[in-house]
């Protein structure tokens, strides 16, 4: 296929070159001044957009999204298809597919889970909403990027699974934090806690797979120092964007609204910013009951 690939940030660099190593025929663009192996770069969106059979967008934010689209879907050809990767609003999912669709397009929305390290080795997960047509046209792509593509349902459906399944991830940690803070400070060895909580009622993903305390369990980012596999401030987005949706549809969700006040005020006003998720745990550890 003829690919075109806008967005070659941390994520959307990897998954290009992915394509362009299983023999696709790759042309990207980004803002910044990049380079991707096996990609061809082009001078703007829209150029690297002309002629391409799918358009692949990996962008910062909705509004981004919607400007970028602005420019791109004039110049794609009739029956090419715009897969956005993004994690973004389901309201400017919507938008964006309408307008794709409206110009004789096919559109998927296609969020990922997996990070960067998913991302390099192909192992990401896809959350797609869209036609059956769509997403069948997309499909191989996915397989190529990806080890999984769930097809959720209609355009706005894989934001709204993207963010539903963060929202959960982000109270999770939370959950997972207090209760080691808590362990600490009752006496509890963490190993312990660990190997109680990771085969009992208590087991989650946080616990088992990145667990947040050093030395315990899986490796992950708390036994390098935090360094960010899902920095705070992304998990704050997609925080953000669940909130953003559950006013848009008038859902009752405290725990998100919960977390996501706790990881602004982590991010924002305390040493969150540019450190994993997980550095929840440190923090917890050094506050008390007030």
């Amino acid at each position: 296929m003829k690919i075109a690939f806008i967005g070659l940030g941390n994520m959307g660099a990897p998954m290009a070159a992915n394509l362009a190593r299983a023999g696709h025929d790759v042309t990207g663009f980004d803002r910044a001044e990049v380079s991707v192996e096996g990609v061809t770069m082009a001078a703007s969106g829209a150029a690297a957009a002309d002629g391409a059979d799918v358009v692949i967008t990996m962008l910062p934010n909705g509004q981004i999204l919607r400007a970028v689209a602005d420019e791109i879907v004039p110049a794609m050809q009739s029956g090419a298809v715009l897969v956005d990767c993004s994690t973004v609003d389901v309201d400017s999912a919507r938008a964006v597919a309408q307008q794709a669709v409206d110009a004789g397009l096919l559109a998927v929305d296609a969020p990922v889970s997996g990070g960067i390290g998913g991302a390099s080795a192909g192992t990401l997960t896809f959350m797609a909403g869209g036609s059956d047509a769509s997403f069948a046209k997309a499909a191989p792509l996915f397989d190529i990027m990806g080890q999984k593509a769930v097809h959720c349902g209609a355009s706005g459906a894989g934001q709204a699974a993207k963010i539903c399944n963060n929202m959960i991830l982000g109270v999770t940690m939370i959950a997972t934090c207090e209760a080691f803070a808590l362990a600490d400070k009752l006496g509890l060895d963490r190993q312990k806690m660990f190997d109680v909580v990771s085969t009992s009622s208590g087991y989650s993903w946080t616990m088992n797979a990145y667990c947040p305390a050093p030395g315990v369990g899986p490796q992950s980012p708390a036994d390098n120092d935090y360094q960010p596999g899902f920095a705070a401030e992304l998990m704050l987005k997609d925080l953000r964007l669940s909130q953003q949706a559950a006013d848009s549809a008038d859902a009752d969700t405290p725990m998100g609204q919960a977390a996501t006040a706790l990881y602004e005020q982590f991010v924002e006003q305390e040493n969150g910013l540019g450190r994993d998720f997980s550095a929840m745990l440190p923090r917890f550890e050094k506050r008390g009951r007030g």
